[in-house]
């Protein structure tokens, strides 16, 4: 396959953008993949809860949905790391594209709630049972000191469709109503995954599968090394900070502070654009150097958020919260990479999927336990969710682990 940063009829500025970036033909495929599904998800999906309501499902259904969204993400992880290192990360990516857009024609074929739930258990969590093989991909096209920058990249342009899918099917549907302008989202979806497709197949390099595969994760869980566990069970920590107040956020902001919704959502941009302004320069640093410092530092931000958050009562204080929550993505793509490098070479996206199994599972004892804390107060929740990120934290400077970057030729 062709590297468009080695061809000598690139421009040379434009050929020091591209090894500056990682953007191999593979990493470009890979993003473009990323538009065009996250298109056809944020369109789409992120207004099923008003497409089950209008199909007479109610608010059980929307409740199953959600249930069902945190539980799928957590379940579909290992077994998306399993088929990657199976089949290769091209052909897992074909197959997981195959049943998404199955799952669309699900529910653009049967206008009822039911089948909406059984398409969704087809498409809902796309993502996260790609996002092993996404990252496989990098670590086989990208050098060492390069995989920080692909994987920042990956996060970047994955918040393009975020912010401007609910636009276009937020238009759908004022222009043709809930049930009609929302199936056009899907139909829309559909045809988006199948470019997808075509673009994955004809630009991705293949690579051959690994026989080393893992299908029982109890064996892969023993193959862990130790600085791999101290960084999963730092994460967890991090992660309890983050979940414990994360559904209380707009009721402070809004219901105990006296802000409007309007100016939630302002806060909520300003948190991604500052997450947005901090992906590339902070990929640039911890690619030629040591990655842990830039993963404890994002967790200290993990760490802050909810204490700073506690404190602010004006619109001003929760601009600050704010940003410190957008900078908590300052080492999250750094993390990422991180796992693959502490990852056993043939087994990283299944390694990488039963981290991400066993880390969204027991996180999701967080999200139950919130609501307890809430009703004692809000400042408890707060500060329990602080406790444990400073656990987290402290955890893994003290233990955790770090891989040296070699210079690799790419």
């Amino acid at each position: 396959m062709t590297n468009p940063a080695s061809n000598p009829e690139v421009l040379p500025w434009t050929r020091r953008v591209l090894n500056f970036l990682g953007l191999r033909r593979s990493m470009a495929a890979m993003l473009a993949m990323a538009i065009l599904v996250g298109m056809g998800e944020n369109m789409a999906e992120r207004f099923l809860p008003v497409y089950l309501l209008a199909l007479g499902g109610g608010a059980l259904a929307v409740g199953a949905l959600n249930g069902m969204d945190n539980l799928l993400s957590a379940l579909y992880s290992f077994p998306g790391g399993y088929l990657s290192d199976r089949l290769g990360y091209k052909r897992a990516l074909l197959v997981f594209n195959l049943v998404a857009m199955a799952g669309y024609l699900i529910v653009i074929l049967i206008p009822a709630w039911w089948a909406v739930i059984v398409g969704a258990v087809l498409f809902l969590s796309w993502s996260a049972i790609s996002l092993p093989a996404t990252m496989s991909l990098v670590a086989a096209v990208l050098p060492n000191q390069k995989r920080t920058m692909g994987v920042s990249m990956h996060s970047l342009v994955r918040r393009i469709p975020m912010a401007l899918g609910p636009v276009v099917g937020g238009l759908l549907i004022a222009w043709k109503g809930d049930i009609v302008g929302i199936r056009y989202a899907f139909i829309a979806a559909l045809a988006l995954a199948a470019v997808a497709l075509v673009v994955q197949q004809i630009f991705v390099e293949d690579r051959p599968s690994s026989a080393k595969a893992e299908a029982n994760p109890f064996k892969l869980f023993n193959r862990m090394s130790g600085s791999f566990r101290v960084l999963l069970v730092a994460d967890i920590l991090v992660r309890f900070s983050e979940q414990i107040p994360y559904a209380f956020m707009a009721i402070w902001v809004v219901k105990n502070n006296g802000l409007s919704p309007v100016t939630f959502g302002v806060l909520t941009t300003i948190e991604m654009v500052t997450a947005m302004l901090v992906y590339i320069p902070v990929a640039y640093l911890a690619d030629r150097g040591s990655k842990k410092p830039f993963v404890a530092v994002t967790f200290g931000f993990f760490t802050l958020f909810p204490l700073v958050f506690m404190l602010s009562h004006d619109f001003w204080m929760f601009v600050a919260a704010f940003v410190i929550r957008g900078l908590k993505e300052f080492g999250e793509p750094t993390r990422k990479a991180l796992i693959m490098d502490l990852a056993p070479e043939g087994q990283k996206a299944g390694m990488f999927g039963l981290y991400y199994l066993l880390r969204d599972v027991i996180v999701s004892l967080a999200a139950f336990s919130a609501g307890f804390l809430w009703n004692i107060s809000p400042e408890v929740n707060f500060l329990v969710a602080f406790g444990f990120g400073l656990l987290g934290t402290l955890f893994f400077v003290i233990f955790g682990r770090d891989v040296t970057v070699t210079s690799e030729s790419a």
